[in-house]
């Protein structure tokens, strides 16, 4: 790059995190927020490759891996030292690999495949891939050799899988594993370097119109930074920057900014430690963390959830009467707290209530289960805004998961669940069930506690709502085929949820052919499977294979599947709406008329059948007297006819043979 005085970008492409650090989308929450630090996102969604690729710099190395890739069925393993983006390559390979020609419409299959046997359902989907499709396996987070041994093993057979349909896949391999490395993999394997930290944060600073010159970069302190720092360290940095110059409280040269957010990089950790270390009473340090987690808050609010901590911790309150203790002011002001002219409490110094939360989550481990339950309390008080709840709820995750405690927020997402009256879906909860799942070392044990939970007895209906908008919001964009299952499970209870959970299940299978195919599949193996439970699974196969929820063209094998199997139960009220559908489809589109031919297909050799679906195009013709309702019936009639003229004869041929069930009443 040459050398400018200034360097401007305007109208960057994509949209643009407007707070520090990675950027998540929450469902169901009312306000349009973007949620802030820390915890790297699991998505690979469309529109968070689109933002990757805006701020993309491709390491060396790259080139190689992206001309392997592009060979149908093939496989390109990873090989990087941690901290050098290689998950963003990965994603970057694949991405861009469906954006030559436009590709990548909407709805095309760009998959995470789970990493550890430890992530599959009892009855997970196979993997089935496509000509195409792209998959992306993560082994990274693998530590020990057995482990690396099994994932190896499953590795082969999906890369088999991969090759045969003519898909493409990119595997992470873990660092400081080479010695373990099967010789087969070699071939297969690209080694990156890193990319350069300039360039990095140069990036991210044009995509934010951030004005600059490129000597603003230089300076040993940032070099040390482009040398050894994460890439994900780096992105913050420029995050840090944005967000001083946002806050409109750090000067209006970038210079100044630059250094609030290298300040806040390298040094606000040691500044909390010497503060903590001198702040020595339980309620001085307790408001110091009220005022951390509910930063932005009204200082009234903080005041409270202040109060609320100190109980939860068994702080005994001082025995004089407020008026003679030192006044909220005072205490806010000694602590470097500022009241800013709405009355919300924020510190002086950028990122500093980051580094106090760290500080208390990492230093004072004891009090991780009481600051759970004085989030599960204080994250509902009436002072608080929708956006104050959940940035709450965010940065009591970043901290929980930091520490490697999911179980606490996962706690949080079951009580805010429990607590929902009415038809309401607890927002607090989904934020939190979702931060967790979008969560690059934890996700899968969200997915995996979602599972026990929908597969597990009476579930209140809150929960039921939680997870249902969790898998069709959050893990229906990244793991779709677990996504189905959960519903599934969740969508065979009794009560309205699980209606919900139905039709969220449904409303999944319609976005896509294959997950439509799948989903026929298992309910018809979960009917047959459980003859004496079969009722909730025939009920949704039936509304599957309404006309309005198949694809279009329909895929007729599968529905002649889904069909045999309704049709082999007794008739029921069921069929009267299934059959009239596909009759009224075939009214409405003369191309979908095979569906009259398939449907007595899939009643042939049941003679009771075939009665039920005469009477049931008698009365649909009946109940309106127009041309092509008669016409359709007359054309359904003659395929039940030869249906049955077909079995009459095989019958006579071969003697008296066993009747079903319903010929012989």
């Amino acid at each position: 790059m040459t050398e400018q005085e200034r360097v401007t970008v305007n109208d960057p492409r994509g949209p643009v995190n407007n707070g520090m650090g990675s950027q998540y989308v929450f469902y169901s929450v009312g306000a349009d927020w973007m949620i802030r630090k820390g915890v790297e996102p699991l998505r690979i969604v469309r529109e968070d490759r689109v933002r990757l690729a805006d701020r993309f710099v491709p390491p060396v190395g790259y080139r190689v891996a992206a001309d392997r890739l592009e060979k149908p069925g093939s496989v390109v393993l990873l090989e990087a030292p941690p901290g050098s983006g290689r998950r963003a390559v990965a994603i970057m390979l694949l991405h861009e690999l469906g954006e030559d020609g436009g590709a990548d419409e909407e709805g095309a299959r760009f998959e995470e495949l789970p990493a550890t046997d430890k992530d599959k359902d009892e009855d997970k989907v196979p993997l089935a891939p496509g000509e195409g499709e792209r998959f992306l396996l993560d082994l990274s987070g693998i530590a020990d050799e057995e482990a690396y041994a099994k994932a190896q093993h499953r590795l082969a057979v999906r890369r088999s899988q991969v090759q045969e349909a003519g898909a493409h896949m990119v595997v992470v391999l873990p660092s400081g594993m080479e010695h373990a490395h099967a010789p087969d993999l070699e071939p297969h394997t690209v080694k990156l370097g890193r990319p350069r930290g300039i360039a990095v944060v140069t990036r991210y600073l044009r995509m934010d119109r951030m004005t600059f010159r490129p000597a603003d970069l230089r300076g040993a302190d940032l070099q040390r930074l482009y040398d050894r720092s994460p890439m994900r360290e780096l992105a913050r940095l420029a995050g840090l920057v944005r967000a001083a110059r946002d806050s409109g409280r750090f000067g209006a040269d970038f210079a100044g900014w630059l250094d609030q957010a290298m300040h806040a990089v390298t040094d606000r950790a040691d500044e909390v430690g010497r503060q903590v270390a001198t702040v020595r009473t339980a309620p001085e340090r307790a408001l110091l963390l009220a005022t951390a987690v509910f930063e932005e808050a009204r200082a009234d609010t903080v005041y409270e959830v202040w109060h609320d901590l100190m109980r939860t911790v068994r702080h005994e309150e001082e025995a004089t009467t407020e008026l003679a203790r030192t006044d909220f002011g005072e205490r806010l002001a000694a602590l470097g707290i500022e009241r800013d002219p709405a009355g919300r409490l924020r510190f002086g110094q950028l990122a500093y209530a980051v580094a106090v939360r760290t500080y208390f989550w990492a230093n004072f481990p004891g009090t991780r289960d009481d600051l759970r339950d004085w989030i599960g309390h204080a994250a509902g008080l009436r002072g608080l805004t929708t956006d104050d709840r959940m940035n709450v709820v965010v940065r009591f995750g970043e901290q929980s998961l930091s520490v490697g405690r999911p179980d606490h927020l996962f706690d949080l997402v079951v009580r805010w669940a429990d607590r929902t009256t009415g038809a309401s879906c607890d927002p607090r909860a989904v934020a939190a069930l979702e931060l967790g799942l979008s969560h690059e070392e934890f996700g899968g044990w969200f997915r995996r506690r979602m599972y026990e939970c929908a597969t597990s007895g009476p579930l209140p209906d809150g929960l039921v709502r939680v997870l249902t908008a969790a898998c069709l919001q959050s893990l229906g964009a990244t793991h779709p085929d677990q996504a189905m299952v959960r519903l599934h499970y969740l969508a065979v209870r009794k009560g309205e949820a699980a209606r919900e959970a139905g039709k969220a299940l449904l409303d999944l299978a319609g976005r896509d052919r294959r997950l439509y195919r799948l989903l026929i599949d298992r309910v018809r193996n979960r009917t047959r499977r459980e003859p004496h439970g079969a009722e909730p699974h025939l009920r949704l196969l039936t509304e599957l294979l309404m006309s309005d929820r198949a694809p279009d063209p329909p895929p007729w094998p599968d529905l002649f599947l889904g069909w045999e199997t309704v049709f082999s139960q007794r008739p029921t009220e069921l069929w009267n709406p299934l059959v009239s559908s596909w009759l009224n489809a075939v009214a409405g589109d003369s191309t979908r008329e095979i569906a009259l031919r398939v449907m007595v297909g899939a009643a042939h050799g049941r003679t009771a059948a075939l009665h039920r679906l005469y009477a049931i195009a008698c009365n649909w013709a009946g109940s309106a007297r127009h041309p092509s309702r008669a016409g359709v019936a007359a054309h359904f009639w003659q395929h039940i006819d030869h249906a049955q003229y077909a079995r009459t004869e095989s019958t006579e041929r071969a003697g008296a043979g066993p009747r079903t069930a319903e010929e012989a009443r």
